[in-house]
């Protein structure tokens, strides 16, 4: 194991290529806690496959990197790649947040010269560990929350937190460490939800403290109604006139039906190119953590830009902010 960038003695070594951040609990808060339950149990859920390449992938996960290319300014797989790999002749590079690992091996397959870690808070970096280190001899896995991480400072080339930063206890503080950990000059990755329409934020936001009282079989019970709900009015969609309420955000005009009920007033997720697993797990995704918070543009390109960094491309859509910044 290179041991350059770790803080070593705050962690616990597994095995090669998996550990533990031994003050993992002591960070969290009662939400950060649930929000770690919560994405233990979406991970173990969804299957993925080992292959590190776009090729043969699971529908779900091409999705995921096709877009995730489309988030960042990337026009392909290539592209992406030489950018990896002119950030430094021996990068590091840090997936925080990095839920079952195919991100964090799919950095390592384009950069095979880089040092790769994936770290998540959950259980998913278990079998991430077992599945994609074997093959890959500079991929790691940690398990910790990603406010403390147990590297040390200005050794980083890049932080990707891909759809993530939202979930954490304090976004501002987790930007620091970020700042902490990069060299002068790093590259950071990030992704926020959106803040939709006012019926939307009202459902969403009293769902973060209802969901306290709900179990998972109960959680898993309305993500099921959300996805058979969103399949039904995607096989059954309707372009209609709908009514415009700008007063709270709502943009009326001939619309599909499904995605005026989707924008506006809940999240029924339904893609038939993912299919039902993955689906599923989007709307178990959205309904179960206790964390998720939401920013306009304004406020998301200022809570980074005060923690210390430079913008270096800005991409945004209905649902989500996304941007790569520099280090200052």
């Amino acid at each position: 194991m290179n041991n350059s960038f770790f803080d070593l003695g705050s962690l616990d070594a597994r095995t090669d290529y998996l550990l533990i951040n031994k003050d993992l609990t002591k960070t969290l808060d009662s939400n950060s806690i649930q929000n770690k339950e919560q994405f233990s149990e979406k991970w173990k859920k969804l299957v993925d496959d080992k292959d590190a390449s776009l090729a043969g992938k699971e529908p779900w996960m091409l999705f995921q990197l096709e877009w995730f290319l489309e988030l960042y300014g990337f026009n392909d797989e290539d592209v992406l790649a030489k950018y990896l790999q002119s950030l430094a002749d021996l990068p590091v590079f840090v997936d925080a947040g990095c839920g079952k690992g195919y991100k964090s091996a799919w950095l390592s397959f384009l950069c095979e010269k880089a040092e790769v870690v994936g770290i998540d808070f959950s259980d998913s970096v278990h079998e991430a560990a077992n599945k994609y280190c074997g093959d890959a001899k500079k991929l790691y896995f940690v398990q910790s929350d990603i406010a403390a991480i147990p590297i040390k400072s200005n050794s980083v080339d890049l932080v990707l937190c891909d759809q993530v930063l939202h979930h954490t206890q304090n976004p501002k503080m987790t930007l620091k460490e970020f700042w902490r950990i990069l060299k002068p000059g790093g590259k950071l990755f990030t992704y926020v939800y959106r803040k939709k329409p006012l019926p939307r934020e009202l459902f969403d936001e009293y769902f973060r403290s209802a969901v306290h009282d709900l179990t998972n079989e109960e959680i898993w019970n309305i993500a099921e109604g959300m996805t058979a709900l969103g399949k039904i009015l995607t096989d059954n969609d309707v372009i209609v006139d709908l009514p415009s309420m700008p007063a709270i955000g709502i943009k009326g005009g001939r619309q599909s039906l499904q995605r005026y009920i989707y924008w506006n007033f809940f999240k029924c997720f339904w893609n038939p190119e993912m299919g039902y697993d993955a689906s599923l797990s989007a709307n178990f995704d959205w309904y179960a953590p206790s964390i998720a918070y939401r920013y306009t543009k304004y406020e998301f390109r200022d809570l980074v830009s005060s923690s210390g960094f430079i913008e270096e491309y800005f991409h945004e859509e209905a649902s989500c902010l996304s941007a790569r910044f520099v280090k200052a």
